[in-house]
């Protein structure tokens, strides 16, 4: 089964978040709990934690791009 990770809203006036970085890429193994990615607001910094075990077999965007709320960043099959 595929989970889709999405842009979260870290703040109620949030619209979009810098990928600041990709902790995990195509083919890594990923735990509950594991970094996926850090994302920048206007006020801070934030770690994306995964909340499944699994596989991460896509990513839509790089580093440095800039993603709306609730647009699709990654795919996890989950075990």
């Amino acid at each position: 089964m595929k989970k889709i990770i999405t842009m979260p809203k870290l703040s109620a006036n949030m619209e979009s978040g810098l990928l600041v970085t990709l902790c995990k890429h195509p083919g890594d193994e990923i735990k509950k709990g594991d970094v996926l990615f850090e994302v920048e607001t206007e006020k801070v910094v934030s770690e994306i934690e995964s909340d499944e075990n699994g596989r991460l077999v896509t990513l839509y965007y790089k580093e440095g791009d800039n993603v709306k709320v609730d647009e699709i960043i990654a795919e996890i099959e989950t075990v």
